[in-house]
């Protein structure tokens, strides 16, 4: 299947690029996005791409061959204030996007794990030279750690039961035998979902450290951002944009500020501030692509 980049008109008028600009990717993926960047940018523009997963880097290495603008890195969008100071772009950057989970082309290869939809070896890792995979975890870990990673990353209601389901089953070394196993430990299927996807989500968000490298790089975009700087954040789900959100609310309000203390707004030290409101996808983009129907994009720009 062909990668379709998510909101890619609003990202661009949400980045506001200038064509000497400097942008991240944080999130190259199959390099869509970075594409249209890359389209909008002069000779002078520069463009730096990071992504965990190897196949990524290299479809972005073919695709950019010879174009100097292009900078790419291997790792998590959590370094990237580490990956900005060695290319000297620390504070100079325009504008940062992060596209955040799974790309099409991982949930499609079932070799790498991530599709409950199509059987293959359990893995789900990003970066495959990582040694942690779901199917490693998944048969060592104990079951009431199963279970906490199903409530708190997948939001699963029938955590217990599908971890019990799962440490009696085990060894599981393949995406089918866990959503079989997932199903058939869930009492309640829900219309139009797979009665895995909160499961195959939760193990995939805990093995790939999703939650915590995203507060990381929330935190560092500031330091990398210049002041007048885009940040534009693409979540799928409630707890990748809860943390969003929480993050925007607090920057934009000057931190947390008891109530009793007499201070005016003026005096707040406000590091950005919040542009427009969140963005979904039209319902012609979801129907060329339904995979963008939970999307949304929030965007802010650094003042200080």
């Amino acid at each position: 299947m062909i990668h379709v980049p998510v909101l890619l008109d609003e990202v661009i008028d949400a980045l506001a690029i200038k064509s000497d600009g400097i942008y991240i990717d944080g999130t190259l993926g199959r390099a869509g996005h970075a594409k249209a960047i890359l389209d909008r940018l002069g000779p002078n523009g520069k463009l730096l791409g990071i992504d965990k997963d190897l196949a990524a880097l290299a479809a972005g290495q073919k695709l950019f061959a010879g174009d100097e603008r292009v900078l790419l890195e291997q790792g998590s969008f959590a370094e990237m204030r580490t990956f900005a100071e060695q290319h000297k772009l620390a504070g100079k950057v325009n504008g940062i996007l992060l596209d955040l989970g799974v790309s099409s082309p991982q949930l499609d290869d079932p070799e790498r794990g991530f599709s409950f939809l199509k059987d293959g070896p359990l893995d789900m890792r990003m970066d495959t030279t990582s040694e942690l995979s779901a199917a490693t975890w998944i048969n060592t870990a104990k079951e009431k750690d199963i279970a906490h990673v199903l409530k708190e990353y997948g939001e699963e209601r029938y955590a217990r039961r599908i971890a019990n389901a799962i440490v009696r089953e085990r060894p599981i070394e393949t995406t089918g035998k866990l959503a079989a196993v997932a199903s058939a430990a869930n009492p309640a299927w829900e219309k139009g979902k797979h009665p895995a996807t909160r499961t195959f989500q939760a193990i995939r968000i805990f093995v790939n450290q999703e939650l915590d490298d995203l507060k990381v790089c929330l935190d560092r975009c500031l330091d990398v951002l210049a002041v007048g700087g885009r940040l534009a954040v693409i979540s799928f789900h409630s707890l990748e944009d809860r943390i969003v959100k929480r993050f925007m609310r607090h920057e934009a309000s000057g931190g947390d500020i008891p109530v009793d203390v007499p201070i005016r707004q003026a005096e707040l030290k406000t590091r950005l501030r919040i542009v427009g409101r969140a963005v979904k996808p039209t319902l012609a983009e979801v129907n060329r692509n339904p995979r963008a129907r939970s999307a949304v994009l929030r965007t802010m720009e650094k003042l200080l």
